[in-house]
C-alpha cells in the first residue's frame, strides 16, 4: 500500500502517470558567458535583437539567465536550469554581491566616492551600502570597482548618473564567489565543480 510520502529518484525509478512514463529531470547545467554589449538578455525578443540563447547554440536543454544584465553591459551571466540556485542566487535574503568595473566620465571626488559607498537616493528610495574603489584614472575618465548585493533595473548606472557622473562603459566581473577571468565577449565555458560548489555554498545549497 502507497503511503503519503513516498518517494522516489526520477532518474532511476521508472514513474508513470495515468500510464504514461514520466519524462526525467534534465541533469543540472551551469554555463558562464561573457555576454556582449548590445545583447539583451532573455532567449527571445520580439525586436529581433541579439539574445544570449545566440551565443550557446550547442546546449540542447533549457537554460535561463540568472538575473538581468542591461542591454549596453557586458561580461558575467549565469546561464542555468538549477531552478533553486538561480533563485537563491537572485533573493536579497542571500545577500550574494555582484561586482562590476565601471568607466565613468570625471574624476569622482573622495566625498562622491563616499556618498556612493553609503548609498545613493533614486526615485523608489535609497540604494543599500556599496563597496567602492578606484581602479586607475585618466584623460578625464576614471574606472571604478563597484560591489552591491541588490539587483534594481539599471542601478549602477542610475547611481552613478545621480551623483554626476555618466556611464560610459559596465561590465560585471564577478558573482558571489564566481569571477568572469579572462572570458571573451561573447565566450562561454561551463563551470567547474569546485566553482558549482562554491555557488552552493554560497547560498545555503549542498551541505
Amino acid at each position: 500500500m502507497t503511503q503519503l510520502g513516498t518517494k522516489a529518484n526520477p532518474r532511476t525509478d521508472r514513474i508513470t502517470i495515468d500510464g504514461r512514463p514520466l519524462k526525467p529531470a534534465d541533469a543540472p547545467i551551469y554555463i558562464l558567458l561573457h555576454k556582449p554589449v548590445n545583447v539583451v538578455t532573455t532567449l527571445a525578443d520580439p525586436e529581433g535583437r541579439p539574445t544570449v540563447r545566440q551565443y550557446v547554440p550547442e546546449v540542447r536543454v533549457r537554460v535561463y539567465p540568472v538575473g538581468r544584465l542591461d542591454f549596453h553591459s557586458s561580461g558575467l551571466l549565469l546561464l542555468t536550469n538549477d531552478g533553486e540556485l538561480a533563485l537563491r542566487l537572485t533573493h536579497p535574503r542571500y545577500g550574494i554581491r555582484k561586482s562590476y568595473h565601471v568607466k565613468v566620465k570625471g574624476t569622482p571626488t573622495p566625498e562622491t566616492l563616499a556618498q556612493l559607498a553609503a548609498g545613493v537616493r533614486l526615485e523608489e528610495g535609497p540604494t543599500a551600502p556599496a563597496h567602492v574603489r578606484v581602479l586607475r584614472r585618466g584623460e578625464g575618465k576614471t574606472w571604478l570597482e563597484i560591489s552591491i548585493g541588490e539587483g534594481r533595473k539599471r542601478e549602477i548606472r542610475r547611481m552613478c548618473e545621480r551623483v554626476g557622473h555618466q556611464v560610459e562603459k559596465l561590465t560585471r566581473v564577478a558573482l558571489g564567489p564566481l569571477a568572469l577571468g579572462k572570458l571573451l565577449p561573447g565566450q562561454h565555458r561551463m563551470l567547474t565543480p569546485r566553482e558549482v560548489f562554491a555557488l552552493q555554498r554560497a547560498v545555503g545549497l549542498g551541505g
